[in-house]
């Protein structure tokens, strides 16, 4: 009996060491499917882990950031000011998000994003507060806040040698501009992560909307494969761009007066015809029908449509909803009272779309604004799920073609084909123009820095 005493408690040993083993695995593998939306309805919130200890170092001032733009373009100026921060040695307020922009819409940082998280997995890095700390309030006369948008696409030098002495003057510093404040190229390696990092890490959604953005992602691959369009054809899109093709006089004549009501749109007087031609307008809901059937997608093919009020309502979808039936929105696929908290929230419903464009089995947008390059980025991220950039130059060539039956429709398709068969996104390094910042690849749509196969590119 004496001999086996031992035997026992090392058998119990090891059980219980397996058993840990295992509950942990398990833990791990669960917050992975959560972090990356793989867990249906499952509760979005993995349960808590060791905190890293907090960078220590004297700040040399604060930093606050207005954000401009809708929600994908606030969310890579966010990454950009955390860079900042940090090369400067700021202490940086959460983010305040753009409430004065055509959407007027009214959320907070911590309406979209998890305002714990953000501090905490950052804490490392940089030190973030919630708030400016009140004896730097403007309730003291005796504190000069100094309100400035940083110069366009700067890089490190810039910041250190223009905007760091200043914080000599100043205890705060409100950018109030953060719209490609920090250049693509040119970065340290350092920073770049830092970037990576807040944009796949730090930047996570609410439980609310992770939830009900899982949801639907869950509803969607429960009917099989689908395709997320991002089909940017809403009012301010097409307002702003000036793109007025398939309009009637009256709806482009709308869309010219409201370009004219906001005085930040400074393109005035904008020849829609040239424009197309150069690839600068997003497909109507007509041609993106078109072109998906050319690249091979068949009429039961399941697509859901990533993007706000489409300008012209159903009427505009029905090419679109005749060429391919099973055709969804996330208004179709929740209950209405599910999404009532949600409606006259721009962000939080774009938000839901980001999410399930991330998991898509197919990701096609129909024009590059940020929301399109954020979410390629981001599949580039999750080990390149298929995305397919449109070259609509080459598309509004052959769309023409087409319609005026200059072509065949089997001469259509294959060349459609044959235009986007390098297409997809794959492993590359982005593309730098000295000089020319605005014609560089994006680093969101790209950051190869913080990818697998970043060594490429070094």
């Amino acid at each position: 009996m004496a001999r086996s005493r031992p035997r026992v408690w090392l058998v119990a040993g090891c059980a219980a060491v397996l058993l840990w083993a295992s509950v942990a695995q398990l833990v791990a593998v669960g917050r992975l499917l959560l972090l990356f939306g793989l867990a249906g309805d499952a509760d979005p919130s993995p349960p808590p882990s060791a905190l890293q200890p907090p960078r220590i170092y004297k700040s040399n001032g604060y930093l606050k950031i207005s954000c401009n733009g809708g929600l994908n373009q606030m969310r890579s100026e966010i990454c950009d000011m955390v860079a900042v921060a940090r090369l400067l040695n700021l202490t940086m307020v959460v983010p305040e998000l753009d409430k004065r922009s055509f959407w007027a819409d009214q959320s907070n940082f911590g309406d979209i994003f998890d305002v714990r998280h953000f501090i905490d997995s950052l804490r490392d890095e940089v030190h973030i507060i919630k708030q400016l700390p009140e004896k730097l309030g403007p309730g003291d006369s005796d504190i000069i806040i100094l309100e400035m948008p940083p110069v366009s696409w700067s890089d490190e030098k810039y910041y250190l040698h223009q905007i760091l002495p200043l914080f000599s003057k100043y205890s705060v510093i409100h950018f109030n501009k953060t719209d490609a404040r920090l250049a693509n190229n040119g970065i340290s390696t350092e920073l770049q992560l830092l970037r990576c990092r807040v944009n796949f890490h730090a930047l996570k959604f609410t439980p609310q909307i992770e939830g009900l953005g899982n949801k639907l992602v869950h509803k969607l691959r429960a009917k099989g494969s689908f395709v997320a369009l991002h089909l940017r054809y809403e009012m301010d899109m097409l307002a702003f761009s000036g793109c007025n093709h398939g309009l009637s006089p009256e709806e482009a004549e709308e869309l010219k007066k409201m370009r004219y009501a906001y005085p930040w749109w400074r393109d005035k007087e904008i020849d829609s015809q040239a424009k197309r031609s150069q690839g600068l307008c997003p497909l109507t809901p007509e041609e993106a029908s078109l072109v998906l059937k050319a690249l091979g997608f068949q009429k039961d093919a399941l697509i859901y449509i990533a993007a706000g009020e489409i300008y012209g309502g159903d009427r505009r979808l029905e090419p679109l909803r005749a060429a391919f039936p099973n055709l969804v929105r996330k208004e179709m696929l929740l209950d209405s009272e599910v999404l009532r908290q949600f409606q006259n929230h721009s962000s939080q419903m774009a938000a839901l779309d980001f999410i399930v464009s991330t998991a898509s089995d197919v990701f096609i947008p129909t024009f590059d604004g940020n929301m399109a390059k954020l979410v390629e980025g981001h599949r580039r991220f999750l080990g390149f799920r298929r995305s397919v950039v449109l070259d609509r130059r080459k598309l509004v060539e052959l769309l023409d073609l087409y319609t005026n039956k200059t072509i065949s429709w089997d001469n259509f398709a294959s060349s459609v084909r044959e235009a986007h068969k390098n297409r997809v996104a794959q492993p590359s390094c982005r593309r730098k123009l000295e000089n020319r910042p605005k014609e560089e690849d994006y680093f969101y749509a790209n950051p190869h820095e913080c990818l697998a196969n970043s060594t490429l590119c070094s």
